[in-house]
């Protein structure tokens, strides 16, 4: 088979396009900015599955701030912080006497846990 014959064939398109320097020049480019750059796409897409996952982490916080501040707001009432205090931490005023009432459920979960 010889050049003029190959010059005819159907593959001769393909094999100059491939062959051409642009292509290749081009082919190594594209190559280098995905895989081997210091911004290459896979490191882009590593930095967004990062900022998702902050941007979750973020949503949350707020959440919990929300959360918290509305206890604070809550807890500035004098009547709310006495309220708050004898319920979570039992404290007593002065000649006052606290009694724990039990029922029978909240006992017989006690002895399951």
């Amino acid at each position: 088979m010889g050049i003029k014959n190959f010059k005819k064939s159907k593959w001769f398109p393909v094999v100059a396009i491939l062959t051409s320097t642009y292509f290749i020049v081009l082919t190594v480019f594209v190559v280098w900015m995905v895989f081997f750059d210091t911004n290459s796409l896979l490191i882009h897409m590593e930095l967004k599955r990062e900022i998702k996952k902050l941007e979750k982490q973020k949503e949350f916080l707020q959440e919990e701030i929300a959360k918290d501040k509305k206890i604070i707001d809550k807890l500035s009432d004098p009547e709310e912080l006495e309220k708050f205090a004898r319920e979570q931490y039992y404290l007593k005023k002065k000649n006052e006497e606290i009694y724990l009432i039990e029922y029978e459920d909240s006992l017989k979960q006690k002895k399951d846990e």
